[in-house]
């Protein structure tokens, strides 16, 4: 069953500078992304009447969210039908969820979904003290996983990594191929923060960081903004491209939604993509490329699991030592170098790259076949999103 068959299109993407320590505030970047996004699109500010981002405005100095609903709607003067944004949700692509959900229902024609990150320079303010933000009581889960040394979600991954190992036989070879496959794209993408050539080598020196999870197994914290155009069916033939018709989306939740109860196989991402496969007609095997959700090179080889290209515990084999996934394989992934080498925009990144693929207008890293259906996913442990694009 599709409940929304194309009744919502990506007409517009944009992306601002992006750097490790930009040193420009977040607002900024929002208002480059967005701006471009609409230009893409062929709209001026006045037809959007939607915004939505994921997770909203947090001013806890992380860097991770540092812009809201209210702040781009104010900067950019937006007289808006429709507006979510929230703390909770299936990942950051739960802004693209709630804008299809907004054109489907006829709440907006236009909605403009937006993220931005501070997150490097917020990590230098934070490392030389020079930040006046109070620590904050520490609550929930946190309280018992901290003093056991559970400092970040690099532990969580860890620990879901070293339980995929034990129980299907993955080694960090296996891991090192989707870092090294995303060096390899990155070098052919002028944005990209890591261009220089990664070696196997290399991958296996690196320092570790949590267990078994090294230096190139992380995404890196960058400062930068994405935004995307989610219009309505009757509404993208007023757009200046073709629209990408988003075909399937979902980010169901069936299981425990805590991070640290995270199993490599019963996680947020298999429940999202069983819920994905069930509003289409499509296969695993009709998809041309995938951009995966590569916040740890152990979530990349689980998402592969949950969407069913592999049966669980054969993603490491799968990628075939790196020709599977490679940009003439038979499943290219992660085209634009992913998070691990491109940069982290937390997923909406990847939603940038697979617009551009399909487009035809990933420049020198285009894949070599034309391609026409795509699967992006978004998310790891308790949250998880994904969904699928079409070019007519």
């Amino acid at each position: 069953m599709r409940p929304l068959p194309r009744s919502a299109a990506i007409t517009g993407i944009g992306v601002s500078q992006i750097g490790r320590r930009l040193g420009v505030d977040g607002l900024t970047l929002a208002i480059q992304a967005t701006l471009r996004a609409i230009a893409d699109a062929g709209l001026s500010p006045g037809k959007i009447d939607g915004l939505a981002c994921w997770p909203g405005r947090m001013s806890d100095g992380s860097g991770s969210s540092p812009v809201g609903i209210w702040d781009l709607k104010e900067a950019l003067g937006l007289g808006l039908s429709w507006y979510a944004g929230g703390v909770e949700g299936p990942a950051q692509l739960s802004s693209v969820l709630n804008a299809v959900l907004a054109v489907s229902s006829g709440h907006a024609r236009h909605v403009l979904c937006f993220r931005s990150s501070t997150e490097g320079s917020a990590r230098v303010a934070a490392s030389s003290g020079a930040t006046d933000d109070a620590q904050p009581r520490i609550e929930d889960a946190s309280q018992w996983l901290l003093p056991s040394n559970a400092l970040s979600l690099a532990n969580y991954a860890a620990l879901a990594a070293q339980r995929h190992m034990h129980r299907f036989g993955t080694t960090r070879e296996h891991l090192a191929w989707i870092a090294l496959n995303g060096r390899r794209n990155a070098s052919l993408n002028p944005d990209a923060i890591y261009r220089a050539p990664l070696t196997l080598d290399d991958y296996m020196a690196a320092r570790m960081i949590s267990t078994p999870l090294s230096l190139y197994d992380c995404d890196v914290p960058v400062d930068g903004a994405i935004a995307v155009v989610v219009s309505a069916a009757d509404a993208a033939a007023d757009t200046r491209v073709p629209p990408i018709w988003i075909e399937a989306i979902s980010g169901a939740l069936r299981g425990r939604a805590l991070w640290d109860h995270w199993d490599p196989t019963d996680w947020a991402g298999i429940d999202a993509a069983h819920r994905l496969w069930s509003m289409t007609e499509l296969q695993p095997a009709d998809i041309d490329f995938a951009q995966l959700y590569d916040g740890f090179s152990i979530v990349a080889l689980m998402w592969l699991e949950a969407l069913g290209f592999c049966a669980p515990g054969e993603s490491g084999d799968f990628i075939e030592r790196g020709t599977r996934i490679a940009r003439d394989g038979a499943l290219p992934l992660n085209t634009c170098g992913g998070q691990l080498s491109a940069g982290r925009l937390h997923g909406l990144g990847l939603l940038h790259e697979a617009v551009l693929q399909l487009r035809g207008e990933a420049a020198a890293r285009q894949l070599p076949q034309p391609a026409r259906i795509a699967a992006v996913s978004n998310g790891a442990g308790p949250i998880g999103a994904c969904m699928l694009l079409v070019r007519d």
